[in-house]
C-alpha cells in the first residue's frame, strides 16, 4: 500500500517527554513529505500551541494541515486559515461547569488565548506548561464564559478522573468525551474527534481511508487509530488500549515515529 497521509498525535507520541521533536523524527518526516506524503499533526492542544511544531516540520511548504482541540478545528497551515471549526455552546459549557462543581472536579476552557479557570490545580499548571498559555483565574467561570468555546477539560487525580469518563459519556450523550493525558478528560461537541476531522480532511484532499496512517498513544487517539488504514501505537500507549491497533512501534522517547516512516513509507 502506498500511504498518502501520516497523522501524528503530539504529546507522548511525536514529542519526547521534554516536548521536543528528536532530530531523527524530524529528518524522517521531512523525507516523507519530500516523497509527497502529507504529514498532519492532530492534537488536543489549542491551535497556537501546535504552530511551532508545524513550523519546525516545514508543514506550510508542503501545503499541509493541523487538527487541534481534538478535532474541533482544522487549519490550513500555508494560508493560516481555519477550514473547519465547531464549538461547544455557552449552555453546554455552563452545564459542564455545573457537573464539575457537583463532582468536585476542576474545569478549564480557553478564551483570548488564555486558559480560563476559577480553581487552582497542579493539573491546570501542566496544561499551562504544555500550551504556553497563561492561566486567567476568574471569580466566576460561568460569568466569564458568556459565549461558545472550542472545548473544555475536566481535571483531577488520574485514578479518580478515570471513573468519570464512562459516567460523563452516559450522562452527556450530546457531547464527545475522551481522556488524553490521565489527568485530562476532554470534552468537545458531539461528533467531534480526531477521526471525524481526519475524514473531513482526507475527503478534501481526495485521499482514501486505506491510504492513511495514524499514530497515537492515548484514549483521545483511539478513534483515529481505528479509523486509519494503518493504526499504530507508540510503545508507551495507555496499557488497556495496547491491543486496539494494527502495530506497535518504539516509544515516544525512542523515535517510534521515525520507525513508522522507515517501515511503512520510505521502504514501502
Amino acid at each position: 500500500m502506498k500511504y498518502k497521509m501520516l497523522v501524528l498525535d503530539l504529546d507522548d507520541t511525536l514529542l519526547r517527554d521534554d516536548y521536543s521533536i528528536s532530530e531523527t523524527n524530524k529528518s524522517k518526516l521531512l523525507e516523507a513529505q519530500a516523497k509527497g506524503v502529507y504529514v498532519v499533526l492532530a492534537s488536543g492542544r489549542p491551535t497556537g500551541a501546535m504552530l511551532k511544531y508545524a513550523e519546525e516540520l516545514n508543514l506550510a511548504h508542503y501545503n499541509s494541515y493541523i487538527i487541534s482541540y481534538n478535532g474541533a478545528i482544522i487549519t490550513d497551515i500555508k494560508n493560516n486559515k481555519s477550514i473547519f471549526e465547531q464549538s461547544l455552546s455557552k449552555e453546554e459549557i455552563h452545564d459542564l461547569h455545573d457537573y464539575s462543581v457537583e463532582n468536585n472536579l476542576h474545569i478549564i476552557t480557553y478564551k483570548n488565548n488564555e486558559i480560563v479557570s476559577e480553581t487552582e490545580s497542579e493539573y491546570i499548571n501542566i496544561e499551562k506548561d504544555l500550551t504556553g498559555m497563561p492561566i486567567h483565574k476568574v471569580p466566576c467561570f460561568k460569568t466569564e464564559i458568556a459565549s461558545s468555546a472550542v472545548k473544555c477539560i475536566l481535571l483531577d487525580d488520574p485514578i479518580r478522573l478515570k471513573s468519570f469518563e464512562p459516567h460523563l459519556k452516559k450522562a452527556k450523550t450530546n457531547l464527545s468525551v475522551a481522556i488524553s493525558k490521565p489527568f485530562f478528560l476532554e470534552v468537545m461537541p458531539k461528533g467531534i474527534d480526531k477521526a471525524a476531522s481526519i475524514q473531513r480532511l482526507a475527503e478534501k484532499l481526495n485521499i482514501k481511508q486505506e491510504e492513511i496512517i495514524a499514530v497515537g498513544n492515548a484514549g483521545n487517539d483511539l478513534t483515529m487509530v481505528e479509523y486509519a488504514g494503518l493504526g499504530i501505537w507508540v510503545d508507551n500507549v495507555t496499557p488497556e488500549l495496547r491491543d486496539r491497533a494494527d502495530a506497535i512501534v518504539a516509544s515516544n522517547n525512542d523515535d517510534g515515529v521515525a520507525e513508522v516512516v522507515d517501515r511503512y513509507i520510505l521502504n514501502n
